[in-house]
């Protein structure tokens, strides 16, 4: 009998007295989940499984029912890797490349930032329930992503803060671990404190390697900050945010007007519709088509 994976969670909690913002998280199976459904290979799998990661803990630091989007736009085979995350611990994502895979790195792991390109940016947008969305954008530095998101929070956000993300595939593609960490650093810390947390992220080993040895995304964050002082505030699962609903490609469709859709019932008789995030396709007959023109020349009220 096959042993069951822990289930993907995230923690969120406060040490130092009040002083350092802490999150970490395992996300295995929402990574192997989108792996199946976009069939990325190796290196795909690793540069979405880190940045939906990101996404995922991102999305933690958010309330109710706020959203953010990350868009990594780099200039290597990829393409674009975008994630959507909200506040609930729902989070999906796609690349537009997924069949990427290159040879290791020098370091012998896969080459994400080969696959992301060196050159590119990463944009953040927050959806925070105001009349304009935030919008944040920063220069990709290594294409490694963890040490991009890290960038981002200093210049974006001024928020010190250490990112770290893991994605560990098996022989047979899947994948075996995923996760990651964010530390952030909020005033009132002294340089010897300061010290002693970069001292303990230099010298943690890399995620994946403490997710196999058993290690919980709590346990991650003890490594980080000590026993003492570690405040869980809360634990949260996590879930594959849903794709687009039938109702709202129908009205993508209808707006797509009246003349467009008269050459697709005219030319195909059908229209199949693949939603990005989760890449279900939706079929529409002839008959579905027309009452959609149907609703596409009713007069905008």
């Amino acid at each position: 009998m096959m042993e069951e994976q822990p289930k993907d969670v995230l923690v969120r909690g406060t040490a130092w007295d009040g002083k350092i913002r802490v999150f970490a998280a395992r996300t295995t199976q929402l990574v192997d989940d989108h792996r199946q459904r976009h069939g990325t290979y190796p290196t795909a799998t690793a540069a979405l499984g880190r940045t939906l990661t990101a996404g995922v803990i991102m999305g933690a630091m958010l309330k109710g029912d706020e959203k953010i989007m990350i868009q990594v736009k780099g200039d290597g085979p990829l393409g674009q890797i975008v994630v959507d995350a909200n506040a609930n611990g729902e989070v999906r994502g796609y690349v537009d490349n997924p069949e990427t895979h290159l040879p290791s790195n020098a370091q012998g792991k896969l080459d994400v930032a080969g696959a992301v390109g060196k050159s590119g940016h990463i944009h953040i947008t927050k959806d925070l329930g105001l009349k304009e969305p935030y919008r944040g954008s920063v220069p990709i530095i290594s294409g490694e992503l963890g040490e991009d998101f890290t960038y981002y929070f200093a210049v974006s956000e001024q928020t010190p803060s250490a990112v770290g993300l893991g994605v560990l595939v098996d022989t047979d593609n899947s994948v075996l671990h995923a996760g990651g960490f964010i530390v952030q650093l909020l005033p009132g810390l002294t340089d010897a404190e300061i010290g002693r947390l970069e001292q303990a992220i230099a010298s943690l080993p890399p995620v994946t390697a403490l997710l196999d040895q058993g290690e919980t995304p709590e346990g991650i964050l003890r490594w980080i900050v000590g026993d003492d002082d570690l405040q869980i505030l809360d634990t949260m699962h996590l879930s594959r945010k849903s794709g687009s609903s039938r109702e709202r490609i129908e009205q993508t469709l209808i707006s797509l007007g009246e003349d467009e859709l008269k050459a697709i019932i005219e030319e195909d008789g059908k229209a199949e519709v693949v939603c990005q995030f989760s890449n279900d396709v939706h079929t529409f007959n002839r008959e579905q088509l027309e009452l959609l023109l149907a609703q596409a020349k009713k007069p905008v009220q």
